[in-house]
């Protein structure tokens, strides 16, 4: 996925919605990449690591890989992993960054109103802003929605990321109430793996190169994938790009070539082939 961010121009139609998202967006930071880039947000919410920020709105920061570290005038110096996510609270000075070591990716909205504001003093605290999620794919589904429906801009669209933006809230709430973190360690592997997997929509990933970085081996790792999931890893990953391939098809004007190209198709015959098998019809009767 490409970097993308937007700061939505808000008018009294969407404060009268009393829950509005003010930005939106989705960055990869490299190793020893600067951060943050300067050059790619507004003044009033650049900052540096030595002077930190203060925001007067409520921000969710979606860390899905990579490693950093965060601090605010409520918390300590916490190292911020995958699979997490930190609340910005509105007035509260803070600071993060990702470890240069490590670079991360992070997707984050920002709301306001009287609504949210309600939620987040009910539910939330400043003074433990932290929610491990894990690889939770709804949460990344969310994030990428919310993404899709700012950049197409349509009629309404603010309202709809609003929608959006409570759900993400609500899948935040039910996880810090139920602490939804699988102690079982082949479950875990598989849920990471998986939400990998979703990332990684535009390419092919070498699977035992993927799986290395768990104390198992792959075929052992490859039967307890396909005992929970219901498929190999290699099957599960073409039916996302094969799934994405479809919504492509359906929802863009790409050609087939740049959609296979983008699903991670080296070839046009191969991509063809294989959406056949699994759709019935070629990518062009599809798209008819």
């Amino acid at each position: 996925m490409e970097n993308y961010h937007k700061y939505l121009h808000i008018s009294p139609q969407e404060e009268a919605w009393d829950f509005y998202v003010t930005t939106a967006g989705y960055n990869k930071t490299n190793k020893n990449d600067q951060y943050p880039d300067k050059k790619r947000h507004p003044q009033d919410h650049s900052f540096s690591w030595n002077k930190g920020r203060i925001l007067d709105g409520y921000y969710i920061v979606f860390i899905t890989s990579g490693q950093g570290i965060f601090e605010s005038a409520e918390t300590a110096p916490k190292i911020i992993n995958e699979g997490s996510c930190f609340i910005l609270f509105p007035g509260i000075w803070h600071r993060y960054k990702p470890d240069p070591k490590f670079g991360w990716e992070e997707y984050w909205v920002g709301f306001k109103g009287p609504y949210p504001e309600k939620i987040m003093n009910r539910f939330f605290s400043a003074g433990h802003p932290f929610v491990d999620t894990g690889f939770n794919k709804e949460l990344l589904s969310a994030f990428v929605q919310l993404l899709k429906t700012i950049s197409e801009s349509q009629i309404g669209y603010q309202q709809i990321v609003s929608g959006i933006t409570l759900q993400i809230l609500g899948i935040l709430n039910t996880t810090s109430i139920h602490e939804k973190l699988n102690s079982d360690p082949e479950s875990v592997w598989v849920s990471k793996v998986m939400f990998k997997l979703q990332t990684a929509l535009d390419r092919q990933v070498h699977m035992e190169t993927l799986i290395a970085e768990f104390p198992v081996s792959y075929s052992k790792f490859r039967s307890s994938f396909k005992r929970l999931v219901g498929k190999s890893p290699n099957q599960y990953h073409l039916y996302l790009r094969l799934k994405k391939s479809a919504e492509l098809l359906t929802n863009t004007t790409l050609t087939i070539s740049e959609i296979a190209y983008q699903t991670g198709f080296e070839s046009l015959y191969y991509f063809s082939r294989l959406f056949k098998k699994k759709y019935g019809v070629s990518p062009k009767q599809y798209r008819l």
